[in-house]
């Protein structure tokens, strides 16, 4: 048997590793720069020598370089890896040789609701949801313990200072059914304690997940964005009536327009938390539009098309991520199709800070024509009734898929947004639009996807 089911001494035992890990993990939100640029070479030489004498994928990549000496600025002279890269030679790039593809695959096809660990060790994500391109991805449990404080370690340092209610505070996502996704895996694996994690599978009818939710009533409310517009409109039209004291929106990019529905519904700001399975971990502040990224659990590079490093608030056109937590699956300069602009560093703080302006996948492209998302953003944006959409891309326009409040005029939105892509360049561009109760999403994670091109990434 090479899957173990997660009982409560095992719960215990990560929990345990949570509480004993967090006072550090709050001491390193205080860190200025140069504490930090030491911190990231001494886990970068960690990395790489691990890598190099385990890892066959990097065995050759590495050869030559001089570990001992080794700084974050040495990193533009290593190659990249892409996920395809990272997949096509999974078995070698892992640094156990009991992680296979195949015993990982067979793994993530038996998984249900609950997180189950790998060898009794590894937790495993599955992700492509956003780029539409498959991943899966190793962490030992304490890696695991560092990623999930890379992302609750500020909330959770607060809700200690305040004392923690027995049994923990009562927390909803609502996110992924299956625990291949972070957002269901992670609550499985460390409610209890600090958080008492009540998970809503995204996939549900909205009026079930209202009624959980109204039954529920959490203080805690966490989901996709979204799931988070589609609630604020029900609790807006009164079906919904919930008083959170937090919320939280995690795994797609939160729009403004989409922030700004959450707070008038709720009557708080919400935080956007930035976490790819890769490990590019961040929050903002409450209503904030700034990432701020964990920096101390990876190096992130912000580079344009070329590979070359992009100014301080200039969109880069992906960014590189080096995981300093995770030595199981070493991702060294790992490309993700993210666009980051650089913003001012936190008074006192290395951490690298951030906006996020999508994925490069989110451009569509028509021969001779690129289209930016803003120009469909704009139309969709200025009509109040569409709560949330998704975009997808045809050989000669696009077609809509709107989740409206109250009547909709679908043949003027299709006008306005078809003038808005003539305005673009698609001169001819055709427009449909369809409506629905909620946007198409991932059957595996629940994620829905706003922008998606033709299956060919669009013909260029």
């Amino acid at each position: 048997m090479t899957s173990t089911a997660v009982g409560e001494d095992l719960r215990a035992g990560l929990r345990a590793r949570v509480r004993a890990a967090l006072p550090a993990h709050l001491d390193r939100l205080t860190w200025d720069a140069e504490r930090l640029a030491g911190h990231q070479r001494a886990g970068l030489r960690r990395l790489l020598r691990h890598a190099r004498e385990r890892s066959a994928f990097h065995r050759d990549r590495l050869a030559g370089v001089d570990v001992d000496r080794f700084t974050p600025a040495d990193l533009p002279g290593l190659p990249t890896m892409t996920k395809a890269d990272a997949m096509a030679a999974f078995d070698d790039l892992v640094t156990d040789a009991r992680l296979t593809r195949d015993r990982v695959e067979a793994h993530l096809a038996g998984t249900g609701t609950e997180a189950e660990l790998l060898l009794d060790e590894y937790v495993v994500l599955a992700s492509g949801g956003s780029s539409g391109q498959r991943g899966v991805f190793v962490y030992d449990r304490g890696a695991a313990v560092d990623y999930l404080l890379g992302l609750t370690r500020a909330a959770l340092g607060r809700l200690v200072e305040r004392g923690v209610p027995p049994g923990g505070m009562p927390m909803t996502i609502v996110a992924a059914g299956r625990a291949l996704h972070a957002s269901r895996v992670l609550p499985s694996l460390f409610s209890g304690d600090l958080l008492r994690v009540t998970s809503v599978p995204v996939t549900l009818p909205v009026p079930e997940i209202v009624a959980r939710l109204n039954a529920l009533q959490p203080p805690l409310l966490q989901g996709y964005p979204s799931v988070l517009s589609v609630l604020a409109a029900e609790q807006t039209a009164g079906r919904l009536h919930i008083g959170p004291v937090a919320v939280t929106g995690s795994s797609e990019q939160f729009p403004a327009e989409a922030k700004a529905r959450v707070t008038e519904a709720f009557g708080v700001p919400p935080v956007d938390q930035f976490g790819s399975s890769e490990g590019v971990l961040g929050v903002s502040a409450p209503g904030g539009s700034v990432i701020e990224l964990a920096s101390d659990l990876a190096v992130v590079e912000l580079v344009d098309e070329a590979g070359r490093p992009v100014a301080p608030g200039t969109p880069s056109a992906r960014v590189l991520v080096t995981n300093l937590a995770n030595p199981v699956q070493p991702l060294i300069r790992y490309e993700l199709d993210d666009r980051f602009v650089a913003q001012p560093a936190r008074e006192g703080s290395g951490h690298l800070r951030v906006a996020v302006e999508g994925r490069a996948d989110d451009v569509l492209h028509w021969p001779g024509v690129t289209v930016h998302p803003l120009v469909l953003r704009s139309p969709l944006v200025a009509t109040p009734q569409v709560v949330e959409y998704q975009v997808r891309q045809t050989a000669d326009g696009v077609s809509l898929t709107v989740v409206p409040d109250g009547p909709l005029d679908g043949a003027d939105l299709a006008r306005r947004v078809r003038e808005s892509l003539v305005r673009a360049g698609l001169t001819g561009a055709t427009v449909t639009v369809r409506t629905a109760d909620a946007v198409p999403a991932d059957p595996r994670t629940g994620k829905a996807r706003r922008i998606v091109p033709l299956a060919t990434g669009g013909p260029r």
